[in-house]
């Protein structure tokens, strides 16, 4: 595979049945040296509610390639940090490796690669009772593989994009509602 420079991709799952746990990771691959270790880099900063954390396997396991995990949503509560330094590290980690497993990120370049993964936490899980974690972890786990899979694959391809231009609505706005 030759140098990956800049590749960016995103996924939805939806959580099961009465769960705030979807996850809608937004990924950027590309090389240390490139734009996205730019960003990379830059990104190491800390914000006010805007944590950033390396995805880690546990302590001591920083997966390869270095994955940068930036909340889309200001983290307001210990919960919700929690949950983000937890669980959805956790997801975060595993998925990246898998994905290095099973050939979609190239092993020989994974010192090389740098991954920044904007990630979403619906605020209400952190006061959900009955918050599955396990679901929280699926869904993240799952749409990370993918986001990582379309960003190698550059999907959707154009030509998917301009045949489904007037088919597919986005899910939160219908301009003939």
């Amino acid at each position: 595979m030759s140098k990956i420079v800049f590749k960016s991709g995103e996924a939805t799952v939806l959580a099961r049945e009465g769960q705030f746990t979807d996850a809608m990771p937004e990924i950027l691959v590309g090389s240390v040296d490139g734009p996205v270790g730019h960003a990379f880099a830059t990104m190491m900063g800390q914000s006010a509610g805007h944590t950033r954390m390396f995805a880690i396997r546990a302590c001591n396991q920083q997966v390869r390639p270095a994955t940068l995990m930036v909340p889309k949503v200001t983290m307001k509560s210990m919960a919700y940090v929690d949950l983000f330094g937890g669980v959805v590290q956790s997801a975060t980690a595993d998925a990246v490796l898998d994905c290095v497993i099973e050939g979609v990120l190239p092993r020989d370049q994974v010192n090389d690669l740098c991954i920044v993964s904007l990630v979403w936490i619906d605020p209400r899980c952190a006061t959900d009772a009955n918050l599955d974690h396990q679901d929280l972890y699926r869904t993240n786990y799952e749409a990370t593989k993918l986001a990582i899979r379309r960003a190698l694959n550059d999907e959707p391809s154009i030509d998917e994009l301009i045949a489904n231009r007037h088919v597919i609505k986005h899910d939160m706005y219908d301009p003939e509602a």
